[in-house]
């Protein structure tokens, strides 16, 4: 029976396919008493062969989607398989205890955790009890006789269901088989919605039941445009949405002519547009839409699809190919934004209250400065390929900022005297994402040669409302008086003490807020490479002396977000232009 749920367009774009549910199964057991210990014995034997198999597709299919050093993590998961010391102490469980084979797996791996959780003077032998946790579950999985889900591992065209995708799991996403996805939580602003719109593949988060509503392989409609989520649609239905996916690759095909067109306004002024990636997998998105310069490299994700610390020569490749990629043009990358919501399996974070308003971002770095310098000296060497921006996030005071700037120095210094080439076009900035850097915008704007204002962070705290929360989802209002105040005055600041600034949160690809920020006079306009044309199409509709006086309105005149939604709105009909 067909069911619609309605979510929120995440990633635009229509997906008809077999749903793909990556959901945990259930692996709870009960701890029974077994007569037949052979036969028990046997039946561990045939999973942890069962699991061998698997896991050794898993690392093929990870080598050939995500590159050899991507599954060197599945490499150690089969050594732990193969351990006759790890698999040989489970049997002697069944065999000694008389029980049965899930509850031998349980207590043993447990042990192994433990004794290797409680190594504190050595690193890797403690990220070792992540590999224990993963080997079990996936031997515990063929004992109970269940599938667990595996993204990697996806070879035929499906709309992937979770509660939720962790940026890793999105990371593992195959654009040509995985059409689409539909999340239960989430928002426009969760890194797996950006992540899809990097990919390119429609998404609907925030349906709230999609995963108790859905079974594996009935077919479901996503509809990335509208945020309809469609269970079990009627033939009428997915004839309906396929007509709707070829009317917006259409309209795509006409954005796309745009593709070499320079970014200027219909009074012809130079704004430039931008794109934010996480991976030097994104460029072919990057060219494709024709970006003029990159204005955030997301460098987490570097550390977050590695199993250990990035080295510098690891990170410098991959800054230096994004950067020789862009043929010149500026790249802006931003140092490790590691925390809140992003983490590392091999790097124990405190445990905080509240994480968002924790030790992340610039904050993590300086307390761990042997990583940042290993990550500013891999970014300097690149700065010899092309213009660069090194940026750093959630600089929050100007104690932050100078340290910061004092370590870069120090690398910059060494690695000089060492005979390291330095590019000459390097510039250093910071984002404008904590509320009290946006208030002394000009003091900051003394101290770096650009800005870039981060939206997704910049509303959740000034809204104080956590993004990542759907009860209060309602509070995520970039059009909000209060936030647009203090971007316009951090534009003011910047330009008044002769820098220029950016956007790369997620409202700069957004047709209300555009033309805002057109009106305010920002210099660049960062979004998701699919985004870009749609928004090089709507400035050259714009002249900008039609709109001058557009941001005072909405920052001094308008009372709510509804009101400033209305405004632009009624402002671009009245132009007769359609946004």
């Amino acid at each position: 029976m067909t069911k619609t749920l309605k979510g929120i367009a995440a990633s635009d774009g229509i997906a008809v396919a077999p749903a793909y549910l990556l959901v945990e199964p259930d692996l709870s057991f009960s701890k029974d008493s077994v007569s037949d210990v052979d036969s028990e014995v046997a039946r561990f034997k045939k999973a942890v062969e069962e699991s061998t198999k698997e896991l050794e597709q898993v690392r093929d299919k990870a080598k050939e989607n995500l590159g050899e050093d991507e599954a060197q993590v599945f490499d150690a998961h089969l050594l732990f398989l193969s351990d006759p010391e790890f698999t040989g102490a489970i049997e002697q469980e069944i065999k000694g205890q008389k029980i049965n084979a899930e509850a031998a797996l349980d207590e043993t791996a447990q042990k192994y955790i433990t004794i290797f959780e409680g190594m504190t003077d050595n690193a890797y032998m403690q990220e070792r009890a992540a590999d224990v946790r993963d080997v079990s579950k996936r031997i515990m999985a063929h004992l109970l006789g269940v599938m667990l889900p595996d993204p990697a591992t996806i070879d035929h065209e499906v709309v992937v269901i979770a509660h939720d995708l962790t940026p890793s799991d999105t990371a593992q996403l195959n654009k040509k088989y995985v059409k689409g996805f539909i999340t239960d939580i989430g928002g426009r602003t969760a890194h797996s919605a950006i992540m899809a719109r990097s990919l390119e593949i429609p998404a609907v988060v925030g349906t709230n039941t999609i995963t108790e509503d859905v079974k594996a392989g009935q077919m479901v409609i996503a509809d990335g445009l509208d945020g309809d989520a469609i269970i079990e649609p009627t033939e009428d239905q997915i004839k309906e949405y396929n007509e709707k996916g070829e009317a917006f690759a259409k309209q795509k095909a006409e954005w796309k002519k745009l593709k070499n067109e320079p970014s200027v306004t219909a009074d012809g002024k130079h704004f430039t547009i931008a794109a934010n990636i996480g991976t030097p997998n994104d460029m072919p998105g990057v060219k494709e839409n024709g970006a003029e310069a990159i204005g955030l490299y997301r460098t987490e994700f570097l550390y977050m699809n590695s199993s250990d610390f990035p080295t510098e020569d690891e990170q410098f490749d991959a800054y230096k190919e994004v950067i020789e990629g862009m043929n010149g043009k500026q790249t802006i990358i931003r140092t490790m934004d590691i925390g809140g919501d992003k983490h590392l399996d091999y790097w124990e974070l405190p445990d905080e209250m509240n994480p968002f308003l924790g030790v992340r971002a610039i904050r993590l770095s300086l307390q761990n400065k042997e990583i940042f310098r290993t990550q500013l000296r891999a970014l300097l060497r690149a700065s010899a390929y092309g213009p660069l921006g090194i940026m750093f996030p959630m600089i929050g005071t100007l104690g932050e900022l100078r340290k910061a700037k004092k370590v870069l120095e120090e690398e910059k210094t060494s690695l000089q005297e060492a005979g390291v080439k330095i590019g000459d076009d390097l510039q250093v900035g910071m984002m404008i994402e904590v509320p009290a850097a946006a208030v002394l915008a000009d003091q900051f704007a003394k101290e770096v040669d650009f800005f870039s204002i981060g939206t997704n962070d910049l509303i959740q705290y000034t809204m104080a409302a956590d993004r990542g929360n759907d009860n209060i989802s309602y509070l995520y209002q970039p059009y909000n008086p209060s936030v647009l105040r203090l971007i316009k005055h951090t534009i003011d600041g910047a330009h008044e003490n002769g820098i220029w600034v950016g956007m790369c949160g997620e409202a700069a690809g957004d047709n209300v807020m555009f033309p805002i920020l057109l009106s305010m006079g920002l210099d660049e306009y960062s979004m998701s490479a699919t985004s870009i044309l749609r928004i090089r199409s709507l400035m050259k509709k714009i002249n900008t002396e039609d709109i001058k006086e557009l941001a005072n309105e909405a920052c001094y005149v308008s009372e709510t977000f509804a009101d400033n939604e209305k405004l632009v709105k009624e402002t671009l009909s009245k132009l007769g232009i359609e946004a």
